[in-house]
């Protein structure tokens, strides 16, 4: 990955060749951004810069062998650690160097992907993945020995949030005290979940949301209509994974507006009516049966729609970027029922559901309540 082929953020790319022109690199570096901002499209970049002694922002003139390597994801300096889970594949003791194959194609074809596409790809999508103790032992091997090609060595630990306690507190004497030569570049999209011990020995680099103009611009790039990439690009709201999935008509968002508009009919018609509740108990059922990390994303999805409907019930048209296109559903309408007496409630209760559906509560029981639950605060009356 090149510099050049990272959209935007031109002045983080500034930022990065100056520390490596200047010799001032970091030994261990946190980029933190969300979904779809291309901190694995930067962190891969920096790293070919690193390794194959590049110059200039465009990334080129090193050694072309070493290119062609980081090109591909085989350098030997260059090792990974990102979350996985046992799988039909791998039985027990799951790290990343058994899914190595398929991380390499997952990033040629999805560097912007997230965390959920990921899963996916590896058939895990119901199980939640980690960084585990497994993994920092293997990441503490690799690194102790000397670099085959004498330069630098270069660790990417994608969505480092995902490390558990025992592998964070495997790696932090490493983080602490890298060997000579020794790069860390771990990434988040949360930062607050990565242990204060870690954070405070990694320098912080924040990366925003994508320019809509980069995005139209990405996607014109690809070969969408100018137009077409401007609408899309409004929706995707600086997330340019999102923007791709919206182009090819694969975004879980679209099961996730399905949902979401049959919960809101059946908790509106839940109160006073046996039907209505039946019909919340069955789509609670429905929900039930994905995987977590599925149930996490949509109570995500909830959480947005809930924040734009208030936007839009306070004439706060500018700041809305979501659209719904579930026919027959006009999110302008829905708007008056979100307010200030009861959008705080709300989003405890949305918080609430996500903490329980991360420590493996019973779906079923988390979503019947916060159904029942939101049947009352929709119905609760503004100020």
């Amino acid at each position: 990955m090149l510099f050049k082929n990272v959209l935007g953020l031109e002045h983080i790319k500034n930022h990065l060749v100056t520390t490596a022109e200047t010799g001032r690199v970091a030994h261990a570096q946190l980029f933190v951004g969300p979904e779809g901002s291309g901190i694995l499209p930067m962190a891969l970049a920096y790293a070919q810069y690193l390794l194959c002694n590049n110059t200039g922002a465009e990334n080129e003139g090193g050694n072309p062998v070493c290119n062609t390597k980081c090109a591909s994801l085989t350098h030997p300096d260059l090792h990974f650690a990102f979350p996985v889970s046992n799988s039909d594949k791998i039985k027990s003791h799951a790290v990343s160097d058994h899914f190595l194959e398929e991380w390499r194609q997952f990033v040629k074809e999805q560097p912007y992907g997230n965390l959920f596409d990921w899963y996916r790809h590896i058939g895990i999508e119901k199980k939640q993945g980690q960084i585990g103790v497994d993994e920092a032992q293997d990441v503490v091997k690799k690194l102790s020995l000397k670099s085959y090609e004498g330069g630098y060595k270069v660790l990417i630990i994608w969505m480092a949030e995902k490390m558990n306690i025992s592998a964070a507190n495997k790696l932090l004497k490493l983080i602490e005290e890298p060997p000579n030569k020794t790069v860390l570049l771990l990434l988040a999209e949360e930062e607050e979940q990565i242990i204060n011990t870690i954070r405070s020995r990694c320098q912080i680099l924040h990366f925003p949301p994508l320019a809509e103009q980069v995005i139209t611009d990405g996607l014109v790039q690809r070969g969408v209509g100018a137009a077409e990439a401007h609408t899309i690009a409004q929706e995707a709201n600086g997330n340019f994974n999102k923007a791709l999935d919206l182009l090819n008509k694969d975004s879980e968002d679209l099961v996730f507006e399905r949902w979401f508009v049959q919960w809101v009919r059946s908790a509106f018609k839940a109160k006073g009516n046996k039907g209505a509740v039946q019909e919340l108990i069955l789509w609670s059922d429905e929900v039930a049966k994905t995987g977590r990390e599925v149930q996490k994303q949509f109570l995500n999805y909830c959480l947005t729609m809930m924040r734009q409907a208030l936007l839009l019930n306070y004439k706060a048209d500018e700041l809305v970027y979501t659209k719904i296109h579930v026919q027959g559903f006009d999110l302008g309408k829905f708007a008056p029922f979100v307010h200030e007496n009861n959008i705080l409630d709300i989003v405890e209760e949305l918080e609430r559901a996500i903490f329980h559906v991360e420590r493996n509560g019973n779906s079923k029981l988390i979503f019947t309540d916060l159904s029942i639950k939101l049947t009352r605060l929709l119905h609760a009356k503004a100020a």
